[in-house]
């Protein structure tokens, strides 16, 4: 491929687990921030490069991919890596693994972190959808502590797969997200899960995403909210 691959993102948004795969991938890429102070994902130039103005979406020498699991399976696929490749025994179970994490897991995420985007402004309306995304997300969380005993190469295994990088990233944003409103949540509960994310965390991609995204140094684990060096986070 003579086009490098271009990744629009912004601090700590999902755009993080597609760098951490291109990382661990040893791709070469470069990135694009797309502001959110200034709106910037819904201004014209982003949108004619996903338009539904969502990130992250990623430049690539077949044009434009947008939404993070199809981020995700292309990059595996493309560079032979990070996930069972197609025609392998394991290939079928890891897809619904991937599929669950990107349409329930992911959905019940933003459910949480803005509600007004799904029933309006009223608190109490508000307050009632947040208490059952996060009642399924601790559902989503127990399947993947069970999950990780299983004994998958594809997820807690010997080697990192995309979703390894895509639980950790959630386990970080319900610790943080909204900001002074995580009661809910504790990683101690999800020992496994626990452990999955202080592996990650010793990892070469991990210390590039702390330095370009501004993150301590324990961004999984226990993690604060980041001090990007440019852009603003969720």
């Amino acid at each position: 491929m003579d086009q490098i691959l271009r990744l629009h993102y912004a601090p700590d948004n999902a755009s993080l687990i597609v760098r951490l795969a291109l990382e661990e991938l040893g791709v070469p890429y470069e990135t694009v921030l797309v502001d959110r102070s200034l709106n910037a994902q819904n201004g014209a130039d982003f949108l004619a490069i996903n338009p539904a103005g969502l990130i992250p979406a990623l430049e690539t020498p077949q044009g434009a991919i947008f939404e993070t699991a199809a981020i995700l399976l292309w990059l595996s696929e493309t560079y032979n890596g990070l996930a069972p490749q197609p025609g392998t025994p394991a290939r079928a179970n890891f897809l619904k693994w991937l599929f669950y994490l990107s349409n329930t897991a992911h959905t019940n995420l933003r459910l949480n972190f803005y509600p007004e985007k799904y029933i309006g402004n009223e608190a109490a309306a508000q307050a009632k959808l947040r208490k059952h995304a996060r009642a399924n997300l601790c559902d989503s969380f127990d399947l993947l502590e069970t999950l990780s005993q299983e004994g998958h190469d594809w997820f807690c295994g010997k080697s990192v797969s995309i979703i390894d990088l895509y639980v950790v990233a959630m386990l970080r944003w319900s610790a943080i997200y909204p900001a002074g409103d995580t009661d809910w949540f504790s990683l101690a509960r999800w020992s496994s899960l626990n452990a999955l994310a202080r592996n990650i965390e010793t990892r070469p991609s991990v210390a590039s995403l702390i330095k370009s995204e501004g993150m301590d140094i324990c961004p999984f684990s226990t993690p604060n909210y980041p001090n990007p060096p440019e852009g603003v986070a969720i």
